[in-house]
């Protein structure tokens, strides 16, 4: 088996493998719940290069066969193996994405195309394959951690929804797998944290970590800082998040310290990223390193550097020495899915 060479604080896989001198062409997807993006890449050697690409609206389709087939019928050499990683929980080959209320199933995109390589999988596993195809400098390196480390990695990406995966190392190879950890219940700990809590409860049946977590879960906190803390919303914000999108504007004003509304809620929005990153890594004992994927992190990394994430990640009771010395890093591309979507089909028996 070949194994992808890369820096230490990367995972180590086993690698996709073609026939010599045959090229083989793999469809990838990420599906999300806004949009959907589509690839198609060319394995030479072990080695993925991208031949085209696309985004669609997700919901714009009837179904997610329609953009498969949509796709394909663009032209150029049809792939040979499909996988889609999806944002939702894969169960024998079918899916009920958690954030557009829709079915897709390995047999469904069959029947579609014709291609019986097919798999699904779920984002965050294919976010975790992408790391594969990822280089230094497509990192952002918030804690370096112990020189030696090594053991098993977690990925926790806040976007539209807050996915987390695990990356089980068998002491050669990293081998990852998808969890709902994001769907865990929210662990106030402040008095503030405590009122937030309750206005999460009168609004949500339960109130998970991806309320807090994410894009919508910025404009939550911000609504809760708004309508229970009776902070100030200046006109000129209420107008920009009448035209574009809410979290955006929020973060925005944010970085940029002007609003003291979006600057309290980004401020809980990174100290909830730090308190769960934290459990995710106890509960992983992720000791090869943390990595901060999704479409959030990248966009805020000036408020990450800042030590308040790595203040509140640090909170781990009497664990402080082994959540030291994990590395932790920001995903900074944002088409990791993508790729590793394609580095599983590389792995796809025909």
């Amino acid at each position: 088996m070949q194994t992808i060479k890369k820096q230490h604080y990367l995972p180590r896989f086993v690698a996709p493998v073609n026939e010599q001198g045959k090229d083989l062409y793999l469809l990838a997807g990420d599906l999300g719940g806004t949009k959907t993006n589509l690839a198609l890449f060319r394995l030479t050697d072990g080695e993925l290069d991208l031949v085209r690409e696309d985004k669609y609206a997700s919901r714009d389709y009837a179904s997610f066969s329609e953009i498969i087939q949509h796709f394909i019928s663009q032209g150029g050499q049809e792939p040979q193996r499909i996988c889609i990683g999806v944002a939702g929980p894969v169960v024998k080959g079918k899916v009920e994405l958690t954030n557009l209320a829709r079915e897709l199933s390995e047999d469904e995109i069959r029947q579609a195309t014709g291609i019986r390589a097919v798999a699904l999988i779920n984002d965050l596993e294919a976010t975790a394959y992408g790391l594969a195809t990822l280089s230094p400098g497509q990192l952002t390196t918030l804690h370096r951690g112990a020189a030696d480390n090594s053991g098993n990695m977690a990925i926790i990406a806040p976007g539209t929804g807050l996915g987390m995966a695990g990356l089980y190392w068998d002491g050669q190879y990293h081998h990852p797998f998808p969890t709902e950890g994001g769907h865990g219940d929210f662990a106030p700990r402040t008095e503030l944290d405590i009122a937030l809590l309750r206005y999460l409860q009168e609004k949500y049946e339960v109130a998970s970590w991806e309320r807090v977590i994410s894009g919508p879960g910025i404009v939550t906190i911000f609504q809760f800082l708004r309508d229970v803390k009776g902070m100030e919303v200046p006109s000129a914000l209420v107008a920009e998040m009448a035209t574009g999108d809410d979290a955006a504007a929020i973060s925005k004003a944010a970085m940029e310290g002007k609003v003291p509304i979006c600057m309290k809620t980004m401020e809980l929005f990174v100290r909830y990223l730090g308190r769960e990153s934290c459990n995710l890594v106890l509960k992983m004992k992720s000791t090869g390193g943390l990595f901060l994927g999704g479409g959030i992190p990248p966009k805020i990394a000036r408020l990450l550097e800042t030590g308040e994430f790595y203040h509140h990640y640090m909170q781990g009771d009497r664990m402080a020495e082994l959540l030291g010395s994990v590395p932790i890093h920001i995903v900074n591309n944002d088409k990791s899915a993508l790729w590793g979507a394609a580095y599983y089909a590389g792995l796809l028996a025909d």
